[in-house]
């Protein structure tokens, strides 16, 4: 199919479920468009990080990509602003045949789907992945890709690249044989996924799938899991430093115990309650310094990578954010417990580092299926940290916090196994597969 097959109708199909969902008044029509949303973006989320990196050798690879994650950073900035902007307003006006009072929210929700219209808009222009092309045989249209490429990159006539052939990856041509063997008769579509998934779990891959995955379990529960009740415990804290009044010693679970909330108040409340949609501006100040942060961070990883490599910068990230969420339970200074928490929430970095090492280690033919096998796993942590955060914040918080800080740092001692993660693109004298970024002007 292609990367950009994938990439552009999950897109447009994750921008429609988004209008519509902003359109509807029925509760479970809105959370399945809401579901297919996020299930629409995880196939372009995913695929993109083998589109970008099949565009590049090793040595420029993993820069590449944590550059192009820097994205993350700036849109968590504008998020907010774009929030309060949008949010805090009160008009309202009725739209009779859909039976709705369309108010800020819902516009909300449509201006959070236009980059995902704008992005496959501007797929149309862009050309397939070349490495993809070549892996399916195609050399000439391989070749045209390059030209253009070339062009647009120099401003040259894209003819004065000259290129008689390329050599294949001899894995991607096995792979080939092997598929076209195997893609005859029904149900090939199920075969298709099955020649692209299968190996993963096989022979060398297999350990190499199950420590990518691994990986983004761990640090996807820490960095999604936890950020789910990062506004939630902030306002406790919050809450808490206004009921003792002036300066005073307590730890965040000390806050979040002492402000818990009797769900049976809530269920016995009135129906009729009035909902304020007006948000103030100082609820979105610390979510703006936690994606300042990201976004240096992301810089940070893109110009340090090719030198310090990516072993040094998972153990430093997974580590230190790990050390940090373990000193969460200890600390008795309210402002440096939100400190630490944020620099607990900042182990996301890691998960774009882990991207790139995962792309580095597949072949051309399963790497896109890989970053999405592990992306999966990563999101299933994404649910299984929020709902254990749910589960035990007011029961047991200290124990909350030692969880994620514990598995962050076991997360740092598994990146020690990741093959080939101790060699640096600058120190390599030759690739262990050709790229045709190796193919220059003749």
């Amino acid at each position: 199919m292609g990367r950009k097959a994938v990439i552009m109708p999950s897109l447009f199909a994750t921008f429609i479920s988004t209008v519509i969902s902003s359109l509807t008044n029925n509760f479970w029509v809105f959370a399945v468009m809401r579901f297919l949303s996020g299930f629409f973006i995880s196939g372009s989320s995913a695929t993109v990080y083998a589109y970008l990196g099949e565009f590049h050798n090793m040595k420029t690879r993993s820069r590449a990509i944590m550059a192009a994650s820097t994205i993350f950073g700036l849109g968590g900035m504008l998020m907010p602003a774009v929030a309060w902007l949008v949010m805090n307003n009160t008009w309202a006006f009725d739209i009779p045949f859909l039976g709705i009072t369309y108010k800020p929210w819902r516009l909300f929700l449509v201006v959070c789907g236009l980059p995902d219209l704008f992005c496959a808009l501007s797929l149309l222009i862009l050309p397939e992945s070349p490495k993809f092309v070549l892996s399916q045989g195609r050399q000439t249209d391989t070749i045209k890709i390059l030209q253009r490429i070339y062009g647009i990159n120099t401003g040259q006539d894209r003819e004065t690249l000259k290129i008689c052939a390329i050599i294949e990856e001899y894995e991607s041509l096995a792979s080939r044989k092997h598929n076209e063997q195997n893609m005859k008769g029904n149900f090939r579509v199920l075969k298709s996924m099955y020649n692209q998934t299968a190996p993963l779990f096989m022979g060398e891959h297999l350990r190499k799938t199950i420590i990518a995955c691994t990986l983004q379990f761990g640090i996807f529960v820490s960095s999604n899991g936890m950020y789910m009740f990062f506004p939630d415990i902030l306002n406790r804290v919050a809450t808490h430093m206004e009921q003792l009044g002036g300066n005073y010693t307590a730890t965040i679970c000390d806050a979040v115990i002492n402000t818990k909330v009797d769900i049976r108040e809530i269920l016995t409340a009135s129906d009729n309650a009035t909902c304020d949609v007006k948000l103030d501006i100082s609820a979105f100040e610390h979510s703006l310094v936690l994606e300042v942060l990201y976004a240096v961070g992301f810089v940070v990883i893109g110009i340090t990578i090719n030198a310090v490599g990516k072993l040094a910068i998972l153990v430093f990230v997974l580590m230190g954010c790990g050390i940090c969420g373990i000193a969460i339970v200890f600390t008795t200074i309210p402002l440096l417990s939100i400190y630490l928490y944020v620099i607990l929430l900042m182990c996301g970095l890691a998960v774009t580092v882990v991207n790139a090492a995962t792309v580095d280690l597949f072949p051309t033919h399963l790497r896109a299926m890989s970053v999405c096998i592990s992306l999966m796993m990563g999101r299933l942590g994404s649910v299984f940290g929020s709902n254990l955060v749910a589960a035990m914040l007011e029961f047991n918080c200290e124990a909350t916090f030692l969880i994620s800080g514990i598995s962050l740092i076991l997360c740092g001692v598994l990146s020690f196994s990741i093959p080939n993660v101790q060699v640096r693109p600058d120190r390599r004298v030759r690739e262990e597969r050709l790229s045709i970024s190796s193919y220059g002007r003749q």
